[in-house]
């Protein structure tokens, strides 16, 4: 899902609009970027964006219906933390509803069981926090709010396929000023195929209509453009997820020979909470976690970005 090995078309080189909606907001949101990498260049630091979770392809234009993936950002929330530990400024391009940095600890936990409400006048009442509903919160919380402070982290979000690749292009051309200080971690679960508005019925299918088909294009690869034009560079990280060991390793270096990028993190899905390999045209190193790292609640996504934060600064010294 997150970027194959299918050429690019002539939409992703630079006319998305013809096929994908642009959005309302993309230039505003393309000023804000540009500033905030501008900004944290000045100021010494190296800038990521990171892409998370996994985008909805509709099946009509009056969405009832729309495929979707496994996806729920795990990946790019964690990595965004361990980045912003390693000092770097963050761009989290993230799916809406999707995990985010910090709060992602704690998914699956209701908010209100943990809170107790101490009555009182409208000056003394107050709400308690239950610290063993929330483990650790103390010190994630000061952790979020220093980087909160500090204006480390820019939450840049969509909800549709075509909303992140407008905003994966617009992004890519506000941090190319910044040269070889910017990286892009390309974590998100973007959809392989789609059905192109013109082809889309406009009302809710009908299941009296009987058995469902449908004929789907191939999305625009967004990896070439950006490396070759939008960000040329730039140090590029993209994510290969494949269900067959034996095809993972060569479909990761088939993805560098086509894209001429940096980085490809390749992993199998019934182990990628454990297991990578960083491929790169010269490379390959596995990374794993002990039964005793996973005892200690250490996560992969830490030894994937202390990889990538030495690959990098290598990449900015040539």
């Amino acid at each position: 899902m997150a970027q194959s090995d299918v050429p690019v078309s002539a939409a992703a080189a630079g006319s998305l609009a013809e096929e994908f909606a642009v959005p309302s907001h993309v230039e505003e949101v393309k000023k804000v970027m540009s500033e905030f990498a501008e900004q944290h260049e000045a100021a010494g630091r190296r800038v990521v964006l990171i892409t998370s979770g996994g985008t909805k392809v509709p099946l009509e234009s009056r969405t009832v219906r729309f495929l979707d993936n496994f996806s729920s950002g795990r990946r790019g929330a964690s990595s965004a933390e361990y980045f912003l530990d390693s000092g770097y400024a963050v761009i989290f391009l993230h799916r809406h509803r999707s995990l985010y940095p910090y709060t992602r600890l704690y998914t699956g936990i209701n908010l209100l069981d943990s809170l107790k409400f101490e009555p009182g006048d409208e000056d003394t009442s107050r709400v308690l926090l239950n610290k063993k509903e929330l483990p650790n919160i103390v010190t994630v919380l000061k952790r979020y709010q220093a980087v909160k402070a500090a204006g480390l982290l820019l939450p840049v979000e969509f909800n549709t396929l075509s909303e992140y690749l407008h905003l994966l292009k617009a992004a890519a051309q506000a941090l190319s000023s910044i040269g070889s200080k910017a990286m892009f971690y390309l974590a998100a679960a973007v959809s392989d195929f789609y059905i192109p508005a013109s082809e889309m019925p406009e009302h809710k299918i009908q299941s009296s209509n009987g058995p469902l088909q449908i004929s789907m294009k191939m999305v625009p690869k967004m990896l070439r453009p950006l490396v070759k034009d939008w960000a040329p560079k730039a140090f590029v990280i993209s994510f290969k997820l494949e269900t067959d060991p034996s095809i993972l390793l060569e479909r990761a270096r088939r993805a560098l020979d086509t894209y001429n990028h940096q980085v490809v993190v390749a992993n199998i899905l019934d182990t990628r909470r454990g297991y990578v390999v960083v491929v790169t045209k010269n490379s390959q190193q596995e990374l794993s976690l002990t039964d005793e790292e996973v005892q200690k609640e250490i996560e992969i996504e830490d030894k994937i970005v202390r990889n990538l934060l030495a690959a990098h600064t290598h990449f900015m010294s040539q």
